[in-house]
């Protein structure tokens, strides 16, 4: 994505928004200096891709703490919270394009055999 240029204030408030803001547009805005009469549809219709692309950020950068967080279950299986943590790490994973792969084996014991359809003949030219 070809990002549009920025303001000094559409960057602060990007940087606030995932960061002290906790994903609060308005508090966001309150850091990055917006007027309170500014709506926050006119920033978030503005600013949509920009605000986007930095949550698939957000989101990427927590990967490895979903990766640890369900593979931390193996140490205390019993935990309370195990199912929510695992769910939880699962469904980021998952956004951040990390999956869980299914293989299909298939087995035969017996030897296999295909049919295949008779070749047609080519018509000679003469």
């Amino acid at each position: 994505m070809a990002q549009k240029d920025l303001t000094d204030q559409q960057k602060v408030f990007l940087d606030a928004l995932m960061g002290e803001a906790a994903g609060n547009v308005r508090a966001a805005m309150d850091v990055a200096g917006y007027s309170r009469n500014t709506k926050t549809i006119d920033i978030v219709r503005r600013l949509k891709e920009e605000i986007l692309e930095t949550t698939q950020t957000y989101l990427a950068s927590n990967g490895p703490r979903a990766a640890l967080a369900m593979t931390g279950v193996l140490e205390d299986p019993t935990a309370l919270g195990n199912r929510d943590r695992i769910n939880a790490s699962r469904e980021i994973l998952d956004r951040v394009g990390v999956i869980k792969t299914e293989r299909v084996a298939i087995q035969s014991d017996s030897g296999g055999l295909f049919i295949l359809p008779a070749k047609k003949k080519q018509e000679e030219d003469d």
